[in-house]
Parts: C-alpha cells; structure tokens; sequence
C-alpha cells in the first residue's frame, strides 16, 4: 500500500526583500535621537529605577519614596503651597486647575501667545467659564496691555489671569513676574503652565506670586509621559469646591492626603513614582537648579547661534521669535523653505526626530528644535549636524558657518 505524499511544512522565514535602491535606505547604527518638545528623552537611569515589579502599595517604604517625590516638586518649583499630583497629561492639568478655581459661568482672562494657549482656553470655555483671549499672535504677553485690560475691570470680575511661561508651539516666553506686576492689586489668581518650561527655566512661585502652577512629567521633569502636578496657593485653595469640582479633580483631598492612594485618587503609578524620585534626585540633588537652568540657556543659544547663521542670505531661515528676550530656553522654532521635507530626511537618514511647525502661519514651513531635559552639548550639536546636511541634500539654501557658531556658543564660559 503506497503512503500518501506529505508536504513539507510551510517556511517560518520572512520571504526575502529586494535590496533597498542607493540612498533610501536608514542608517541602521547608533542610537535614535529625539529632538521633539515632549515626551522629551528618558535618562537610563530613570528608566532603571521605574523598571521594577509594583511594591506593596500599602506599605510604608513606598508611601515614603512618594512623601519625598512631593518635597522635591515643591522644591521645583520654588514653593511651599499645596501640592496635588494626578494620573494623566498636561490636558488633564489644565482641567483639574480649572475644576477647581471655577464655576460656572465664572470669567477668566487666558493670555494666548500660541497653539497651546489657545487650546487651554478652549478647553476652560468647554467647561462653562467665561473665557476672555488676549491674543499676541505668537509672540509673548505685553504686560502693558494686561494692566490696561485689568483696568477696566473694577469690581474684580476676572477670577484669574492664565498664561503659559513658555507656549511649545511658538517657543515664546512669557516674563512671569512682569505680568505679577501689571495685575497690581487686582484679585485675580495668576495662573500659569509651566508644562513646557519647569526644570528648564526659572520658575520662583512664590517669590513671583504665582497663585496656581501647572506641569508634567514628559518634559523637563525627563520622565515618561503620565503624570501631572497642580501646585496651588492658600489664596486659590480659599473658594472651595465648586460645581466643577468632581471627587476626582478635588485638589484638596489631594493635597492634605495622609495616604498614598489619596494623593492619587486610587492606586498609585508606582514606577513613576520611582521614576520621578530619581529624575528629580538628578535635578536638584545632583546637577543642581541653577545649574539645569544655565545648561538648558547655554543649549539654546548655541541653537539660536546656528539658525542666525543659517538666516544669513536670504534664504528663507529665520528664528520665528527675533527677540532673544521673549525666546524659550527649552525648545527653538524655526522658519525655513522645505522644513516638512528636512524633517522627514532628517529622520529618516539621521535618527533625528525635529518637532513639526505647529501652529505656525504654514506648519509645512516650520519646524522644532527641543532642547529640553536630559540633553548636552554633544547630542545637541548632532541635532544641528543633521539639520545641516539636510538642507545640503535637499538644496534648501542656507548661510555658512552654522556649525562653528554654535560650537563657538558652548565653548564660550556659561
């Protein structure tokens, strides 16, 4: 009796590809770098201390780490007020802020200098507050034009005055305690985002009289996106709950918290908890404020050193802010001819990630540079590096010497 044929069994290789044509293929070594405002490079150390199995939650070694996790926020941030920290994003900030300070129907005057600003403001309207825009295009708030607004505004209306210190699209600065000064005695709380700036550029809450103080984790806090903080005065904590106040925005349960799941309204994120301990230990303990402060400053000029030699000839390349005043420390945006273009070469060809145009006058023009948080000299110039021999290869014109200014810049005493 003949036995029936058997197929051999199918192939669990891939099924061989053609090579890839000359100059279409990415490099393969080395590592990735990410030049994005947000989430903005993990350090290996901080991804070494999340990188483990979840403790007891109940125990008192982990409500411990968390206790110190809240001094160094607060230190952060230059205050002693309240402190509630909530699981999410800096959307979710924006809205555990205003769940707080508002009811409905309340007034709020938002200062917008950029994409981000204006998204808080439509989220605060989404809410039911009255929302009043002062809008500076993408440029930073005048204080001059606050004062005048507040003037007319008598009976102390306006509940707060809103501002980003740094807006992530349009890389502007705002001058925190100018605006202090321009609201003069007026009742309003000033309420500001430091989401993209905190850990980057001085932040002195209480010496600037910042009433309410809104960051996250993904930026210059360098850990992984998920984590948000509202720091919040006696003053903002006076009103109370409102008719916005859920049990899961109140920040008062928050912030008076004798457990560890009340800081965070039920389990803990336990290795972000570990990851925030050891990114702020780097920060304060290690490098030292001040210190990150004058890095993030120094790799911004470098950046602003490049783009101004690039701009040279007329060639389309500018700084989208010209006052170096008004310009962010941790992210730089750009204008130029074929940024859409430059950025996919740049990703492609490099492993360099750049930030899109967002929200400029024609994103496809546009792009970012971020140099935010766990970042140096030497990963900063390779993001510079790149960035040049993109307009190289894509004939975008430039001006020469970009490389040697910045180099130039860092070399210079901080």
């Amino acid at each position: 009796m003949s036995s029936a044929p058997v197929s051999a069994p199918a192939s669990t290789d891939p099924a061989p590809t053609a090579p890839a044509s000359p100059g279409t293929s990415p490099y393969q070594g080395g590592p990735d770098i990410i030049a994005i405002p947000g989430p903005s490079p993990v350090p290996a150390r901080v991804l070494n201390a999340a990188h483990r199995a979840s403790p007891d939650i109940y125990g008192a070694p982990l409500a411990q780490v968390n206790l110190q996790v809240m001094a160094q926020l607060k230190r952060l941030a230059g205050t002693r007020a309240h402190l509630a920290p909530y699981i999410g994003n800096g959307h979710a900030g924006w809205e555990a802020a205003s769940a707080n300070m508002f009811d409905r129907g309340d007034q709020a005057l938002v200062l917008t200098s950029g994409h981000f600003g204006r998204s808080w403001a439509e989220m605060t309207e989404g809410l039911g507050v009255a929302v009043e825009r002062l809008d500076f295009g993408n440029l930073p708030p005048d204080p001059a034009r606050l004062a005048e607004r507040l003037a007319r505004d008598p009976e102390g209306r306006i509940r707060a005055v809103m501002v980003c210190q740094t807006d992530t699209a349009s890389a502007t600065l705002a001058d925190i305690p100018a605006i202090r000064a321009a609201m003069g005695d007026h009742p309003a709380l000033l309420v500001v985002d430091a989401i993209a700036s905190l850990g980057c550029a001085p932040m002195r809450m209480d010496d600037w009289g910042v009433d309410v103080l809104i960051a996250a984790s993904q930026k210059g806090l360098m850990c992984p996106p998920g984590t948000v903080f509202v720091w919040f005065s006696d003053k903002a904590a006076a009103r109370g709950a409102t008719g916005l106040t859920s049990p899961w925005w109140d920040w008062h349960g928050r912030a008076g918290s004798d457990a560890l799941w009340r800081f965070w309204g039920g389990t803990p994120p336990v290795q972000q908890v570990f990851a925030l301990s050891e990114a702020l230990t780097m920060i304060l303990d290690e490098e030292g404020l001040e210190a990150v402060w004058s890095r993030h400053a120094r790799l911004a000029r470098a950046t602003w050193a490049a783009v101004d030699a690039w701009s040279v000839g007329g060639g389309g390349v500018r700084l989208s802010v010209a006052d170096p005043a008004a310009r962010a420390a941790s992210v730089t945006a750009v204008t130029m001819p074929g940024a859409d273009a430059l950025r996919d070469w740049a990703t492609r060809e490099c492993g360099v990630t750049l930030g899109v145009g967002l929200g400029a006058p024609d994103p496809a023009l546009a792009l970012r540079i971020a140099h935010m948080g766990h970042c140096n000299p030497g990963v900063l110039l390779g993001v510079l590096g790149a960035i040049e021999a993109g307009m190289i290869a894509l004939d975008i014109p430039h001006g020469s010497g970009a490389l040697e200014a910045a180099a130039a810049s860092i070399a210079r005493p901080a």
